[in-house]
């Protein structure tokens, strides 16, 4: 069976529009994109390479697989991996209509992306990474398909845009799976769902009718 993995940076404030450069996502007249660049470094950059180490196809939204689209497949440079691995595997399109797919090894998921989600996660196969696409992370949430999700928070507030959980979306209690922390003060967690938000009060409980009986006496 396959997972459907989400990798995503964020802000402190929850955004995650635009994070690798200032041209990828002005939508809403955001106008801080690249925004994680400042904070990237060796370190993280092999912490990413962790993340991507296990055999995946990409499941992107139409927006960001437009960005992808205009990006990878101009890459050349043999040695950079990233690219080679992006070009190389299958890149599955969530689109409410059929969009241009140029980039060899695309695939639309059809009119009813949950419904191809459902039958792609019963087969065979390596597991489904998404990128940005926070449109399609949203649907994803209330169809509780995701398996397993990093976080990667850059200490950044960025006040406005778009974000990793939108309006509408199902409580879930989340399990933490790992975590690590950056010299440029990312901090990389794991998470997968973890059932029903579980609730607690930490009010005084009233005292029984006994109780308050006997702390009449002692006065």
């Amino acid at each position: 069976m396959r997972r459907i993995v989400a990798s995503t940076f964020i802000s402190l404030d929850g955004v995650m529009q635009a994070p690798g450069g200032p041209a990828e996502d002005p939508t809403g007249g955001f106008t801080l994109g690249g925004w994680t660049a400042p904070y990237f470094d060796e370190a993280l950059g092999a912490a990413m390479g962790e993340i991507f180490g296990r055999p995946f196809d990409l499941l992107l939204g139409r927006k960001t697989y437009e960005i992808f689209a205009a990006h990878w497949p101009f890459i050349t440079d043999p040695n950079d991996a990233f690219a080679a691995m992006f070009n190389r595997i299958t890149k599955y399109v969530a689109s409410r209509s059929e969009p241009k797919l140029d980039w060899k090894n695309s695939q639309w998921l059809g009119k009813d992306t949950v419904a191809s989600l459902k039958k792609l996660k019963v087969e065979d196969g390596p597991d489904l990474m998404v990128q940005g696409s926070s449109e399609l992370l949203q649907t994803l949430w209330k169809e509780r398909l995701v398996d397993e999700f990093s976080v990667l928070t850059f200490p950044v507030v960025l006040g406005k845009g778009k974000r990793l959980f939108g309006e509408g979306v199902p409580p879930v209690a989340l399990k933490h799976v790992k975590s690590r922390s950056f010299p440029t003060g990312v901090i990389v967690a794991g998470y997968t769902p973890d059932g029903a938000v579980r609730t607690g009060d930490f009010g005084l409980a009233e005292p029984s009718a006994a109780e308050l009986e006997r702390r009449r006496k002692l006065t």
